[in-house]
């Protein structure tokens, strides 16, 4: 059996979160299945928080190289990815992308789903287009169907990455989209078994359930895939008695290993990746990190959500959901610290603690 505490530094540890990692960027974002990224500035944070040695100009780079990419993957979700995973991982949640279509069907009647992909398809490779643009250009051959609909059909059906400038580190660019086999100049890979995903997954936030990497992934039915796979794994129970694998020599470090506070983006996928989230998100705290469909950025303190922060102009301003020690606090502006000056190295903020939430 694991408990809470054990799931929490193994999975810290797989996450990069225990001690700074010495990887690269384009390393680090493979090992982690990718980073979500709904916004331009999480995966910077995201990576930030993990890497030793890391500048937001190495992932910019590695963004204008089209070595990563920006694009719809899990859970209907804006993932920043490696080049070839993009080309592996979009092939293998196109089940899912097929299912949400039929939220849209009433928007769809009448719609040949082929042909607009390929007509999506040639309007997006003769030059990047704006979710508008696609709207406008498809409506034309189907002047009944539900605009919105349509565009959202577009991307479900086909693997479309947002080109830059959009997500290049002190850039702006508004959304342009275009196939990932165009921008990458090669062409997706065959749909794969999950099966050298499950092992990506658990190396990355195992130890896991079936219903974990479901839920991280968007979809259904991989129980088969952890059932081949089974000889080669390791099973524990959490306390709950539900059954997780592992990798037989992934590491599981002791419960008591420090970890040192880090400031995670909004979205930042350690929240996001399980169905039950108490190994990282105690259940005082649920629901915190969120107002509506918006995520806060979040504090990590002794390896659990503790609180929230943001940037403003002048500060960074720390909320914590529960009184610190003085220790505690000591080293949350010492992580502070060095986030800001990764982050902004060019800039001062003062470190101010905000009123406890409560």
């Amino acid at each position: 059996m694991l408990a809470t505490r054990a799931l929490n530094r193994a999975t810290l540890d797989r996450q990069l979160l225990l001690r700074p990692a010495s990887l690269s960027a384009e390393e680090a974002v493979a090992h982690l299945l990718g980073l979500q990224a709904q916004n331009v500035k999480p995966p910077y944070y995201g990576l930030a928080a993990r890497l030793d040695g890391f500048a937001p100009g190495e992932l910019s780079g590695l963004m204008a190289e089209r070595e990563v990419v920006r694009i719809v993957s899990m859970r209907s979700t804006i993932h920043t990815h490696t080049a070839d995973d993009c080309l592996t991982l979009r092939p293998l949640v196109q089940p899912a992308r097929d299912r949400e279509l039929t939220i849209f069907r009433k928007g769809l009647q009448g719609v040949d789903l082929g042909r607009l992909a390929a007509l999506a398809r040639e309007l997006v490779e003769a030059e990047p287009r704006t979710m508008k643009q696609l709207r406008e250009a498809l409506l034309v051959e189907w002047p009944d169907a539900d605009p919105q609909a349509l565009a959202i059909a577009a991307r479900c059906k086909l693997p479309l990455v947002q080109v830059t400038p959009r997500g290049l580190w002190g850039r702006s660019g508004q959304v342009a989209l275009t196939t990932a086999e165009h921008w990458l100049g090669r062409p997706a890979e065959p749909t794969p078994a999950p099966d050298a995903t499950v092992l990506r997954y658990l190396a990355a936030f195992g130890p896991a359930s079936v219903k974990d990497m479901q839920t991280w992934a968007g979809l259904t039915r991989l129980r088969d895939a952890f059932e081949r796979l089974r000889p080669d794994l390791v099973t524990f129970r959490d306390e709950n008695g539900v059954e997780l694998f592992d990798l037989p020599d992934a590491p599981r470090p002791d419960a008591d290993t420090p970890a040192p506070p880090r400031f995670l983006p909004e979205f930042d996928n350690l929240l996001l990746s399980h169905a039950d989230r108490t190994r990282v998100v105690p259940p005082a705290h649920w629901g915190r990190a969120w107002q509506g469909n918006q995520a806060h950025c979040t504090l990590l303190v002794d390896g659990f959500l503790a609180g929230v922060w943001r940037l403003e102009a002048d500060a960074l301003v720390i909320e914590p959901f529960g009184r610190l020690t003085k220790e505690q606090r000591d080293e949350v502006r010492t992580e502070g610290e060095r986030m800001l000056t990764v982050m902004h190295p060019e800039s001062s903020y003062d470190i101010r603690f905000g009123t406890v939430l409560r």
